[in-house]
């Protein structure tokens, strides 16, 4: 445990000095390597990376008083790159004005996110009783078209998907897509610095927690013994859920203890954690996991429903990040904001694809937790 050790204090020790003028500057809590890692991989100059980091802080702050002035005209937010500011759907023209007051940019849309997430709600309550068939990659409510966007393996057919379309349709708008099938981003036994499920299971950790650490639910069931990296004994999974939900709390003892930190691997500094304010869709976000270590990418979709072959897991956020075998678990993070644990995807790091996270929050909701924060 003593190399984990000083990698955490470490870290600490090297952003401690970058943290002194936060309150000037809220940019300044990021981390030099998570920045430089939003530069690889988002085409971004150093510049570009700061300042659309401080603009993601701004409309994850902006969101909650920008929903409740659009009222029930809300039609969904995303942060928009382009302009550097959160962008608001609204079905009334009335409430732009309230919405623009807020701190963000109303712009019409044809349904409300009300009935989108219903929409999708229906879904996935039929899907309970009937289960998609595999063919179905997944399905989820998107503001900006309107509609809820169903994806298609390539080339899927027959009389079971035809009949999932037609039940998705009786719900609301349906935009069918084809995406590849997500898988969780579990792994055998391999050399690194993760954690290990009944001596067989490479997982990551997400977020330390107190008296633990949260992770994904498909790396083991309650109960499980849990070693470090050493081989030393940590704790057990104390909760775990999957399929449904992918997420669970760990806990931890025998001499292992929680730091506030998301591990940079060496590559990259570490990033503290002060919280988990939600990154709006469009917002940049990290992934670290004990596989292919450090990426970033952007938030493509809240709320999601993805079909996994073990069954359809809910309320996941859908990213670009890439994502391999081994980073289960992992955490994704906005700026110096846990944004949720890896669960699974398609795509690797050598050619791209997309990662879905279980959002932190529902996790610490679940299980009566709360963050370790700096």
């Amino acid at each position: 445990m003593r190399r984990r050790i000083a990698l955490a204090l470490g870290g600490a020790a090297v952003l401690t000095a970058s943290l002194t003028s936060a309150a000037l500057a809220p940019v300044a809590q990021a981390s030099p390597g998570l920045l430089a890692a939003m530069q690889r991989d988002l085409g971004l100059t150093a510049a570009q990376a700061s300042t659309r980091l401080t603009q993601e802080m701004t409309a994850s702050r902006v969101l909650p008083a920008a929903q409740r002035a659009a009222g029930a005209a809300f039609g969904g937010a995303w942060f928009d790159p382009a302009r550097g500011a959160l962008v608001v759907g609204v079905t009334d023209p009335a409430a732009a004005s309230a919405v623009r007051e807020a701190g963000a940019e109303p712009t019409a849309v044809a349904i409300s996110a009300a009935r989108l997430d219903a929409a999708k709600a229906e879904i996935d309550l039929s899907a309970k009783t009937r289960p998609a068939p595999a063919a179905v990659s997944g399905w989820r409510a998107d503001p900006r078209s309107g509609s809820v966007v169903v994806a298609l393996l390539p080339g899927a057919y027959g009389s079971d998907v035809d009949d999932f379309l037609a039940r998705a349709r009786k719900s609301g708008p349906v935009t069918v897509v084809t995406a590849p099938k997500a898988e969780p981003f579990a792994a055998g036994t391999v050399g690194g610095d993760p954690y290990y499920i009944n001596g067989n299971t490479r997982c990551s950790i997400g977020f330390s927690v107190h008296g633990g650490f949260v992770s994904a639910g498909h790396c083991g069931g309650t109960g499980s013994p849990v070693v470090g990296w050493d081989g030393s004994a940590m704790g057990s999974f104390a909760g775990s859920s999957f399929p449904g939900n992918d997420y669970a709390f760990i806990r931890i003892g025998n001499g292992w203890w929680t730091a506030p930190v998301v591990l940079g691997w060496g590559t990259v500094s570490d990033a503290l954690v002060r919280g988990s304010w939600v990154a709006p869709v469009g917002t940049s976000v990290c992934r670290s996991g004990s596989t292919t270590h450090w990426h970033c990418g952007t938030v493509l979709g809240h709320n999601e429903t993805v079909n996994y072959s073990q069954g359809a897991v809910h309320q996941m956020t859908r990213t670009n990040v890439c994502a391999e075998p081994g980073d289960s678990g992992g955490s994704f993070i906005t700026g110096d904001q846990a944004q949720g644990v890896t669960s699974g995807g398609w795509g690797n790091c050598g050619s791209g694809g997309e990662t879905w996270f279980q959002p932190v929050n529902e996790i610490l909701q679940n299980y009566g937790l709360s963050l370790v924060t700096a």
